[in-house]
């Protein structure tokens, strides 16, 4: 019984380690879940979404690196999958305003929708609250995370779309 216990105690107590890029979550967890608001006041809650593959970029109109990326988002992601029923690609944007973020759509011309995250908190669970983005989290049909992106690099942008194909051939 006090092996436990002991156990018990020392999971309650550890706090999530960021790797080198700030995540607090790796590839084969589970997706840490949560529910936001689109711009158009649709409400999404991510587990709601399991048997589909769903991409998750979060993103901040102050975030030059976001604006860079967001473009390649838009035409080699979403115009490729967006009428594909088991895809959801969804921009999570960093504690702004809904006025500004429908703004940021527009100037950066994406169609992609994008949801709201007062005070970061979505953005908490899966990176460290103060951590930089963008970043993007690919989520399989399980629910597990299955890649993650950090700032705007070529290859690794090749690899994530690459990733996005394979997973939907399956």
């Amino acid at each position: 019984m006090f092996i436990c216990l002991f156990g018990v105690t020392n999971l309650m107590s550890q706090t999530p380690v960021a790797d080198k890029a700030g995540y607090i979550v790796k590839v084969g967890d589970m997706a840490p879940d949560f529910e936001m608001t689109l711009t158009d006041g649709t409400k999404v809650k991510l587990s709601s979404l399991r048997g589909k593959v769903v991409m998750l970029q979060f993103t901040a109109s102050w975030c030059g690196v976001c604006r860079k990326e967001m473009p390649y988002i838009e035409s080699d992601i979403w115009q490729k999958h967006k009428d594909n029923k088991q895809f959801a690609l969804y921009g999570i944007d960093r504690d702004e305003p809904l006025e500004r973020v429908k703004a940021f759509a527009k100037q950066t011309k994406i169609t992609y929708p994008l949801g709201l995250d007062p005070g970061a908190d979505i953005f908490a669970l899966y990176a460290e609250r103060n951590a930089g983005i963008t970043r993007n989290v690919l989520v399989g049909r399980d629910g597990r995370i299955v890649m993650m992106t950090r700032l705007y690099n070529e290859d690794e942008f090749k690899a994530l779309c690459s990733k996005i194909d394979e997973l939907l051939k399956d």
